[in-house]
């Protein structure tokens, strides 16, 4: 099997398999995003084995494959209008997924692999958190006031509510509302991604030319 072949194959399985570990949720938040178990990890190690152009290629496939099952799962399509949902498919989706390939960024740049590729998940991860609280400050920010409102935000919300309000009060809220998911699924595939390239049989298959 030649290496574009090779690559092809690889990907189309690794995407596949991120797509299968996406089904499989430890929670799932009513107006989109869920925890899962590390459902993120195969497209980082695509783009730490193929590099950065290949692993924002694999992401943005990734990401509009979870666009359709997440339409179908998740509100957060109810009630928008046309432009809305275009703004909500790419910063959710398309930027989203797309920077995961940055996982390969450090690569030759670091020299330890080890480094690179943890400080790589690391940094694409938080990016896609980043893209999400851009989109929930754009697409939905009038659920903040409602949201901190609520019982499950009733030991902070009221102190938040007093103290802030417009843009700020919607920052908080998209930043919450997200990170309620993204920083466990950061937190978790960082690690994996550290423990897999200490594994030698996996480190050769990752760091091979």
């Amino acid at each position: 099997m030649n290496k574009k072949t090779q690559r092809l194959t690889v990907s189309g399985i690794f995407i596949a398999l991120s797509t299968v570990m996406s089904f499989v949720t430890l929670a799932r938040l009513p107006y989109g995003g869920s925890i899962t178990p590390l459902s993120m990890l195969p497209v980082v190690m695509l783009a730490y084995m193929y590099g950065v152009k290949w692993g924002m290629l694999s992401g943005f496939v990734y990401g509009l494959i979870q666009a359709v099952f997440d339409a179908a799962v998740s509100s957060a399509f109810a009630g928008q209008s046309a432009g809305a949902v275009l703004g909500i498919l790419f910063f959710d989706f398309a930027a989203a997924f797309s920077v995961l390939g940055l996982a390969g960024i450090f690569r030759g740049k670091i020299k330890n692999h080890s480094v690179a590729f943890m400080l790589g998940t690391l940094l694409s991860t938080i990016l896609r958190y980043v893209a999400h609280i851009v989109s929930g400050c754009i697409f939905f920010g009038s659920y903040a006031e409602w949201f901190f409102t609520q019982e499950s935000a009733s030991s902070f919300g009221a102190k938040i509510l007093e103290t802030y309000g417009g843009a700020k009060l919607i920052l908080i809220y998209s930043s919450i509302y997200n990170g309620s998911y993204m920083i466990p699924e950061i937190v978790m595939t960082t690690a994996a991604a550290a423990l897999i390239i200490a594994v030698k049989p996996l480190r050769r298959e990752i760091i091979k030319d």
